[in-house]
């Protein structure tokens, strides 16, 4: 069974404020660990700050390797939780949801961090259902290049593909098994906690889980990845 929480991290977070993030930061930081949260917007670093992280401005968009990698220094651990979010255009599904997670992976090879969560999304890893609009299609077509690239990356990549995001309160547990699961929903604080018992524990290094609410604790689900 992996090892849990053997001493104080530091977690980088991309996409720092994001909601999925900012759960994360808070379920880390209770914990005593120290996060990082990156975000493109100066006025969102009080909010890293709020839920107990420390706020870095940075646009994954039009920053080098290079830069995000400066970031990364000390780091035990990075996440990608980053996304154009609603609303967004094609373009922007392949300059953030693949381009920025690519960003982030090849930085983290630079810096010589090894341990990677990207937060992807059910229906990611294969071909948009018929009828799809243009920028759905686009959303998993960039999430599978994401994917594919972290999985040819050489670090201890975990991928999660949680189902549709709610904003429900949290339950605690959940349903998270291989690849594929019937579709199906999960608040956006469970996937928070589910991402920080991956970093926490180790577990799942080179496996593609799906997330959806289930009956299973969070911690025990988690275990039951095997290291």
């Amino acid at each position: 069974m992996p090892t849990r929480e053997p001493r104080r991290l530091r977690v980088v977070v991309a996409g720092g404020h994001g909601k999925v993030a900012l759960h994360l930061t808070r379920y880390l930081a209770a914990r005593g660990h120290d996060v990082v949260g990156l975000v493109r917007n100066a006025d969102h670093v009080a909010d890293v700050e709020a839920a107990g992280g420390a706020g870095v401005v940075i646009d994954l968009e039009h920053a080098s390797a290079a830069d995000v990698a400066a970031q990364f220094d000390g780091a035990d651990a990075v996440v990608f939780a980053a996304g154009a979010g609603p609303g967004s255009t094609v373009e922007r599904k392949y300059t953030v949801d693949r381009d920025g997670a690519v960003l982030v992976t090849a930085a983290a090879r630079e810096a010589g961090v090894r341990r990677i969560v990207q937060v992807s999304t059910q229906g990611a890893g294969a071909p948009a259902p018929s009828g799809s609009t243009p920028v759905w299609a686009a959303y998993l077509d960039a999430k599978t290049q994401a994917e594919d690239d972290l999985r040819a990356s050489g670090l201890d990549w975990t991928i999660l593909r949680p189902g549709q995001f709610t904003d429900a309160p949290g339950t605690g547990r959940v349903t998270l098994a291989g690849e594929r699961v019937t579709r199906g929903t999960v608040p956006r604080e469970d996937v928070g906690a589910v991402v920080a018992e991956l970093v926490l524990s180790g577990a799942a290094v080179g496996r593609t889980l799906a997330l959806t609410s289930g009956v299973v604790p969070i911690p025990t689900a988690v275990a039951a990845t095997g290291s």
